[in-house]
């Protein structure tokens, strides 16, 4: 056994490596870029009366995180100003996250302290004209606060609205707010309910408090840790095996679970010696959570796998979660 010195040594030596590896760092199948495939209409042919919950449905995490560096960029970059969400949108992408800082009582798009060059109302835009030439499709959205006053967050700005009153104004006064579809509280949609909408799943603080009565009734604090894996924290390139095991185990539970529950699984994680494309494509021997996820899929005939949130996923990895609604 390695004393701690030289453990230490080695995770400063994979830290060291990580950072000078590019974004989606391999060419494989679970890593190669996101526009090798597409699936423009994939939700189209499915029933009217399948319960969102019941689908298999590819996302992103911090979808537009694109800007500030290595250690907070999760998506590839194809565009500023939500560009790069058309593009995850062709590819297959329904469900995505939007975090976002209040500014003069709008939202803007932030990771951390770092502007990523989007606002809400591209968002909204982007969406709106992918559902718009996709009308038997539907985006399901979770809204963060991102800022927390913190030195290493974002600090929001003249603003008298909440994030709630915020996200009414652009449903309200947007041009493409009437794409936005808050269930209130409710129950999961049908897909014929959801077709050609934006759906609201969550509406959280900057310290992930949901506001309750918002987007979808199962969703509350109380609940949270039961439907939803987000086990972010990788402190080095050693732990990624253990968030795999945890990805793995919450796809396991979503597969024999009540299939009218939807669960959100987050395969993304990151830290300063574990960057987000070392996390998900690996680096420097180390296999990454899309390798481990690809194989999964593949060699398991899974019911569903829920809504599994990703860092910068290959086109065989969308491919394989949008062949589970077989």
């Amino acid at each position: 056994m390695p004393g701690r010195s030289a453990r230490a040594a080695a995770v400063l030596t994979m830290a060291l490596a990580v950072a000078v590896l590019p974004a989606t760092a391999a060419a494989a199948p679970y890593c190669q870029s996101i526009t090798e495939t597409s699936n423009s209409d994939w939700m189209a042919g499915l029933p009217d009366d399948a319960s969102l919950a019941k689908l298999s449905i590819p996302g992103t995490h911090q979808t537009l995180s694109l800007h500030g560096g290595s250690l907070t960029q999760t998506q590839e970059n194809h565009g500023d100003s939500a560009e790069t969400l058309g593009v995850q949108l062709q590819s297959g992408i329904r469900a995505i996250d939007i975090r976002v800082r209040r500014y003069d009582d709008l939202f803007t798009l932030h990771h951390g302290p770092f502007y990523q060059n989007a606002n809400f109302s591209d968002v909204l835009r982007e969406a709106g004209e992918f559902l718009a030439a996709h009308p038997g499709e539907a985006v399901l959205m979770r809204l963060k606060a991102e800022c927390t006053g913190e030195m290493t967050s974002c600090t929001d700005e003249n603003s008298q609205l909440d994030t709630a009153q915020i996200l009414d104004w652009y449903r309200d006064n947007d041009p493409n707010g009437g794409y936005l579809l808050d269930p209130a509280g409710g129950d999961v949609p049908t897909l014929g309910q959801a077709r050609g909408k934006i759906v609201l799943a969550t509406l959280q603080g900057a310290g992930g408090g949901l506001y309750e009565g918002r987007g979808l009734g199962q969703f509350n604090n109380d609940t949270w840790g039961e439907y939803v894996q987000d086990a972010y924290d990788v402190p080095t390139l050693f732990d990624i095996d253990d968030k795999w095991f945890k990805v793995r185990d919450h796809l396991d539970k979503t597969a024999a679970a009540d299939a009218g529950r939807m669960f959100l699984n987050f395969s993304s994680g990151s830290s300063p010696a574990a960057f987000p494309d070392a996390v998900a494509c690996g680096a420097s021997g180390f296999r990454g959570v899309n390798d481990y996820a690809l194989e999964h899929l593949n060699g398991n005939d899974l019911p569903r796998t829920g809504v599994v949130m990703m860092d910068f996923p290959g086109a065989d990895l969308v491919n394989a979660i949008i062949a589970a609604n077989r």
